[in-house]
């Protein structure tokens, strides 16, 4: 049942997950799997320095199994997102579902200015819908 007192979810910060799996664009893809592994994460923010160099999902280290690629060599700045999209914390609850959405995301980084703070999956707006039914 859900919580009728709790205050509602509407902006990212409210729901992203700030304990976040890293790696970097030089790292294999066999470490980068297994940051998320331990983090029990979907997706790997990827850093170069302080800054967002992209995203290794699930998804790309799946594409990256299936190429019968060495996975303990491959470097993941070959199978990570560069540059991917990114929202702030104050970011709309419905505006980041509809830009995952359109574009086929399952994961979107967070960031507050430059810093990576955050990573919002469509897990974690699902839950935030059903913990908050639409009214009528």
């Amino acid at each position: 049942m859900p919580d009728v007192d709790a205050p509602p979810v509407t902006v990212l910060r409210d729901l992203m997950t700030t304990r976040l799996a890293k790696t970097t664009p030089d790292a294999t893809v066999t470490a980068a799997a297994a940051v998320m592994v331990a983090a029990r994460a979907g997706s790997a923010v990827v850093m170069q320095g302080r800054f967002l160099a992209g995203i290794l999902t699930e998804r790309d280290v799946l594409r990256a199994a299936a190429s019968g690629e060495d996975l303990a060599s491959a470097p993941v700045s070959a199978w990570m997102t560069p540059d991917p999209q990114a929202a702030s914390p104050e970011t709309p609850v419905a505006d980041a579902a509809q830009l995952m959405l359109l574009n086929g995301f399952r994961h979107l980084p967070v960031v507050d200015g430059r810093v990576v703070c955050g990573v919002v999956s469509l897990r974690d707006l699902f839950a935030a819908r059903i913990r908050r039914p639409l009214a009528g």
